[in-house]
């Protein structure tokens, strides 16, 4: 069992509303109604200067989480050392609510890209990344979130479908996960499965988040790009993992052709309206 802290609706903290999050003023803010925030890991690494400063002035006030994208769980290549000392030395001081990565590989004999590879579903595979994660954790000193990616491919020779990749991992590294629900949905467009089926079989008891966002479109594919509003596919689809997983802290990504602050908040407010219509009110109220 993952237990972590139920957060309510947040969304993720960007460059471009470091401004509007932090007003001061008088007037109402649309900051007001964000209840915590997801940091992107790798961009506060660095001590000192101006986004550790935001991010230090944003955590006297909300709730962060710390997300990251370069972990490289499914490498082969070794654990960066250097990495996790950032990554250990920046949960000290902000002491997030909990931290998370991707079951992908970003790296491979040192070099490093800038995409979230998917793996094959193998038992091999599954004993590899446990033990990367377990190592992690160790490190760390805590458990993490395992998040699922989209991807635009399979391996012929995969033994397990991507679902019970997940539940075994779960078991066998003793982690949470993440469920991208928009992930889910551009991963079952793209290969035929359904996206239902694929979170009925992930275990309730081991997920602590929802990531929500938009994506586009290139021929038949579906693209993970965070470039657009939540889609209705995806909205009926976060209902469905509401009624299966219950109240779970629920995140907006929104990375590309970002709007105004108001307008993600709008996208936030309305995964809180979907989770109160389904959910008891004394289950689904919000964090004071």
């Amino acid at each position: 069992m993952i237990d972590l802290p139920r957060l309510g609706h947040g969304i993720g903290l960007r460059t471009e509303h470091y401004a509007a999050v932090l007003d001061g003023g008088a007037r109402p803010s649309p900051a007001s109604s964000i209840d915590w925030f997801e940091v992107i890991s790798e961009n506060f690494m660095a001590p000192g200067g101006n986004p550790r400063r935001v991010l230090r002035a944003v955590r006297e006030r909300w709730p962060v989480v710390l997300h990251g994208v370069s972990l490289s769980l499914g490498s082969t290549d070794a654990l960066d050392e250097r990495y996790l000392a950032s990554l250990d030395a920046l949960q000290h001081e902000i002491e997030p609510a909990w931290i998370s990565d991707h079951l992908c590989w970003t790296s491979v004999s040192g070099r490093h890209v800038h995409d979230l590879l998917p793996l094959p579903y193998t038992e091999e595979a599954l004993e590899h990344v446990a033990a990367r994660v377990r190592r992690v954790q160790d490190r760390l000193k805590r458990r993490i979130l395992v998040e699922n990616v989209s991807s635009y491919l399979t391996f012929a020779h995969s033994t397990l479908r991507e679902e019970e990749f997940l539940a075994a991992l779960c078991e066998r590294a003793d982690c949470g996960l993440l469920v991208d629900v928009n992930n889910v949905f551009v991963s079952a467009h793209n290969h035929g499965f359904d996206a239902r089926a694929f979170l009925d079989a992930l275990p309730a008891d081991r997920v602590g988040q929802f990531h929500l966002a938009g994506h586009s479109e290139s021929g038949p594919l579906k693209l993970d790009t965070h470039d657009h509003p939540v889609c209705d596919e995806v909205w009926s689809l976060y209902a469905h993992a509401v009624e299966r997983f219950g109240r779970v802290s629920t995140l907006i990504e929104w990375d590309d052709e970002i709007p105004p602050l108001e307008r993600v908040v709008e996208e936030s407010r309305r995964a809180a309206e979907i989770e109160r219509g389904i959910l008891p009110q004394a289950q689904s109220q919000e964090p004071a």
